[in-house]
């Protein structure tokens, strides 16, 4: 076709049947209420069949199916079979569970289809307002800088590049890391999430640059070690910068000693930043603000929504205490991007100049509509409930002959097994992790797991608003049963 029978059969991905999509669309949202409303009739996770793997590898489509055939194929092969973590029984890994307006702002969101790089529209100023109540939440003061990102990973990795970049005597947005005199270091706890290595190693400085630190008894950061490693890296020549507390560790919701931190690093001209991915949040609560009242002293601190705020998939922050710092180590404004004194191009700073991406989703949309839903207590009364239900769990462990806990809970996190007299070490863990598995295919519940002092552990992270009492008894009966029939 030459260009004007192109430009004489103009197309469009709109419906040529508006009605129809009409229709569509409100099956879709009486389907997914009804699909949410009835998650307790459903296991809480079960494996895929090889028939449905297949059809979810077909060629690329060449021609049209259709709206009701692609939705079909949705409801028959892909709707079955969830990662889970909306179940009530669902504990694995430190994953949220979404809320129902939750879900309808990721429509709205869709609908409207905004890139939250920048400029002068209404996602922009969402976006501000959320990060506003983020800075109350958690005690950070109203002109700290921040971002919306995807989650904790993220988050971590733009906290840890404004360390970086601020803590060096040179430009090393010009100059890169080679021009430091020595090996700039970052120090964290051995429990510390992965993603801090990631961040270290992404940012050019080296695995040998992450330092980790021995964790005390209670499987947090130990100051003492702490203090002794950045003498003893310094008179090595190398650059400490930067120290990472964790607020609520992955694998036990250990709190690292955040205010005895805070000072080692203000002494010594390091950068404090924290992950406080899910633990930050507890400090809604006024019985633990003691313990995380360190958080407030950080440079940088990242935390989702995502997770004990119970918001959909991707909602995570970074706030940065100097916002000229922030921006001094992400601005780049080309004149595609120059801003104006009206127009579109107008409005705030563009959020693009703090972060990574350019091109940005309107995540903001569901943080504002679900806060505003609920209320900020709402989510105190949740969050309270999830640490009593975890102390609930551990109490029931604790009664039990056969499960035995094997680290503290001071947060959401209760890691056990099962154990008989008749096993060593390697074969209780070998019978644990099959009692996970079993758990899992069974469609019973989902904890996940993790290894503490080399013992294999059922890990349960509760940040879930779903679930109840009955469910944690649910679990300890049948991780008792099954954990017996696998001892047979």
């Amino acid at each position: 076709m030459n260009l004007d029978e192109i430009l004489q059969h103009e197309e469009t991905l709109d419906p040529q049947d508006w009605q129809a999509m009409r229709s569509l669309g409100h099956r879709m949202v009486d389907d997914m209420i009804t699909y949410l409303q009835t998650l307790r009739e459903r296991p809480a996770w079960q494996p895929i069949p090889q028939q449905v793997k297949e059809r979810l590898h077909q060629p690329l489509p060449q021609q049209p199916e259709g709206a009701e055939v692609a939705y079909q194929d949705f409801l028959e092969n892909v709707l079955p079979y969830p990662h889970g973590n909306i179940h009530p029984r669902y504990w694995g890994f430190v994953n949220g569970t979404g809320t129902v307006l939750g879900m309808f702002a990721e429509m709205l969101a869709a609908a409207m289809n905004p890139n939250v790089g920048g400029a002068d529209h209404s996602a922009v100023y969402v976006e501000r307002q959320v990060l506003d109540w983020c800075k109350e939440m958690l005690g950070y003061p109203p002109e700290a800088s921040g971002i919306l990102v995807s989650g904790g990973s993220m988050a971590n990795l733009l906290g840890l590049a404004v360390a970086r970049n601020t803590k060096t005597d040179f430009d090393i947005r010009t100059e890169g890391v080679r021009a430091a005199p020595g090996m700039m270091t970052v120090y964290c706890s051995s429990e510390t999430h992965s993603s801090v290595q990631k961040a270290v190693e992404l940012l050019g400085l080296g695995n040998k640059a992450l330092r980790k630190v021995p964790m005390d008894r209670e499987y947090r950061l130990d100051s003492a070690h702490l203090e002794k490693m950045i003498a003893e890296d310094r008179q090595a020549g190398y650059l400490p910068f930067c120290v990472v507390g964790t607020a609520g560790t992955v694998n036990t919701g250990a709190i690292d000693p955040l205010n005895r931190l805070a000072d080692i690093c203000r002494r010594e001209g390091l950068w404090f930043h924290v992950d406080g991915a899910f633990g930050s949040l507890a400090a809604l609560l006024p019985e633990m603000r003691d313990r995380l009242s360190g958080m407030a002293r950080a440079d940088s601190l990242a935390f989702d929504l995502h997770k004990w705020m119970y918001l959909p998939y991707e909602a995570g922050c970074v706030l940065v205490k100097s916002k000229a710092a922030h921006e001094k180590a992400f601005a780049v404004v080309p004149a595609y991007l120059a801003k104006h004194e009206r127009g579109l191009m107008a409005g705030p700073e563009w959020f693009a100049n703090y972060g990574i991406q350019l091109t940005r989703g309107f995540r903001a949309l569901k943080a504002w509509l679900v806060l505003k839903e609920h209320g900020l207590d709402k989510f105190r009364r949740l969050i309270r409930q999830n640490i009593a239900q975890a102390q609930y769990l551990a109490s029931l462990v604790e009664k039990s002959e056969s499960l035995k806990l094997l680290a503290p809970v001071p947060l959401n996190v209760v890691c056990f097994r099962f154990t008989s007299a008749r096993l060593d070490e390697k074969a209780l863990n070998e019978l644990n992790r099959e009692l996970l598995m079993e758990l899992h295919e069974r469609g019973i519940a989902v904890p996940t797991s993790t290894v503490l002092q080399g013992k294999y552990a059922l890990r349960v992270a509760i940040t879930n608003h779903r679930s109840r009492k009955e469910d944690f008894e649910t679990l300890v009966r049948e991780a008792e049963r099954l954990g017996k029939e696998c001892l047979q």
